[in-house]
């Protein structure tokens, strides 16, 4: 899982470590996937990745050929449906039921019930093994906040990925923040990268952690 809304909360450092470590057959999940030659754009169009799980490919027309070929699995959800499926795996749910897509193609291979007189759409629940996110600030216990709209997917992911990895832009001692303002605890947060080190210094740290 990558954290981000465009350009807002993607961690960008994180992703040129994902890079530098080489990993393949990757399945990604993220809002979108960027724009040509920057952030998971890159990840795709170096064949790293065999799938994508996201809402919209509009801003990348590199990613939409690939997918045209065949070179890549993409996946298509509402926007909200991807988010309601992520805080449904960070709460320990096995699913959501809804009836958006129930005339689409997002039917197809799904199970539909019926509920309260109504037919439904089975949406399993989604996790990750990883998500990596971006954050403003961090103290040493790992509690996130994040700025203005980049708080966006980040918090969700946070809950639904076994282990969670943060860039972050500052990091402050313990009890430096406040506590009404923490957007993620740190009991969700694996590791903490910041990211104002020289890039050297950076890309060990990150190939070090992920």
């Amino acid at each position: 899982m990558f954290g981000g809304f465009g350009v807002p909360g993607t961690p960008f450092r994180l992703i040129e470590a994902v890079m530098d470590k080489g990993v393949r057959d990757l399945t990604l999940i993220k809002n979108e996937a960027n724009e040509d030659g920057m952030g998971l754009a890159k990840v795709i169009t170096a064949g790293r990745a065999r799938k994508l799980i996201t809402t919209h490919l509009g801003l990348c027309p590199s990613v939409i050929e690939m997918m045209n070929r065949k070179e890549i699995e993409v996946e298509f959800y509402p926007q909200g449906i991807l988010a309601e499926k992520i805080r449904a795996g960070g709460a320990g749910l096995f699913g959501i039921l809804t009836d958006i897509g129930l005339e689409t193609i997002l039917r197809e291979n799904k199970q539909v019930i019926e509920f309260q007189g109504r037919q439904v759409i089975i949406e399993p629940a989604l996790r990750a093994d990883l998500a990596l996110i971006h954050a403003a600030k961090a103290d040493s216990w790992g509690n996130l906040v994040y700025e203005k709209s980049a708080r966006n997917f980040s918090p969700l992911m946070a809950t639904a990925a076994d282990r969670v990895v943060a860039e972050v832009e500052e990091v402050v001692a313990p009890g430096d923040l406040d506590p009404d303002q923490i957007h993620t605890p740190g009991v969700f947060v694996d590791h903490v990268v910041p990211i104002d080190q020289l890039s050297s210094e950076y890309g060990i740290l990150a190939r070090h952690v992920l």
